[in-house]
């Protein structure tokens, strides 16, 4: 007659990383996530990081997994739900640049109303997806941020 084996215990469950959804987590620098990225890609970023940073200066930026995260604020539903996001998020994609522009009133999203005058772009409510940086009105881009860094002192918050 054949003995029963113990049963195996099973491994504890790996903690998956926090995504930006959920949290900032450290993933390097911002300069070395750019610096990482293949040309022309790597260019696009870097310009993109400078235009950001000298246009929303108080705005400090972090990486928030693989996005380049810019200021942060905390925010919570009716229903309860609460966490932390970026104002401005800045990342590479296989295809584009996502530049995320986390700001709303009551007017709508400050990204979704302001993409007709920055040029060849595809925008999503807060999401503004740039297929090359010749495509975009890069002073209109500043404008852009600056107003989000505006509208995020005064708690005008959109996700």
């Amino acid at each position: 007659m054949a003995t029963a084996k113990p049963a195996k215990k099973k491994a504890p469950a790996k903690k998956k990383p926090a995504s930006p959804k959920t949290g900032a987590k450290s993933q390097g620098t911002p300069e070395a996530y750019i610096a990482a990225q293949s040309e022309p890609r790597r260019t696009e970023l870097a310009a993109l990081h400078a235009l950001i940073r000298k246009a929303a200066p108080g705005l400090a930026p972090r990486m928030w997994n693989n996005v380049i995260g810019y200021g942060d604020y905390h925010y919570r539903y009716t229903s309860g739900r609460e966490g932390d996001w970026f104002v401005i998020g800045l990342c590479a994609r296989k295809q584009y640049i996502s530049l995320y522009v986390c700001a709303a009133d009551d007017d709508g999203y400050l990204a979704e109303r302001k993409a007709p005058a920055l040029g060849k772009v595809k925008v999503g409510r807060s999401c503004i997806n740039i297929r090359a940086l010749a495509d975009i009105d890069m002073p209109r881009t500043a404008a852009l941020v600056r107003e989000a860094a505006t509208m995020a002192k005064r708690g005008s918050f959109g996700m």
